[in-house]
C-alpha cells in the first residue's frame, strides 16, 4: 500500500469517526433548561467540547486504520477482492 492511499483510509475513516463521536455526551440547551443566548436554536450544544472531540476521533481512527492495516499486510483480506464484486 502506499503512502497516498494510506493517507487516503485514514481520512476517511476518520471521517467516519468524528460523526460517530460528536453527538455523544452533547446536552441541548432545551434539555439543560438554559436560555439560548441571542435567539439561536434551542437544540444547540451547551458545551460541545470539540478540542477533545477530535482528540477522542484521532485515537480511535489510528486503531481502526491499525486493524486495516495489519488485515491488508497479513492478507486477510486482499484489496483486489474489493475491485471486482462479481469475481470476473
Amino acid at each position: 500500500m502506499s503512502v497516498e492511499f494510506c493517507a487516503a483510509v485514514y481520512f476517511t475513516i476518520w471521517w467516519i469517526t468524528l460523526f460517530a463521536v460528536l453527538p455523544l455526551g452533547v446536552r441541548s440547551h432545551a434539555e439543560m433548561n438554559i436560555p439560548v443566548p441571542g435567539g439561536g436554536d434551542p437544540a444547540s450544544p451547551v458545551e460541545p467540547r470539540l478540542k477533545r472531540k477530535f482528540i477522542t476521533t484521532t485515537w480511535v481512527a489510528a486503531l481502526i486504520f491499525a486493524a486495516f492495516y495489519m488485515c491488508v499486510h497479513f492478507h486477510l483480506v486482499s484489496l483486489p477482492e474489493f475491485s471486482h464484486p462479481t469475481g470476473g
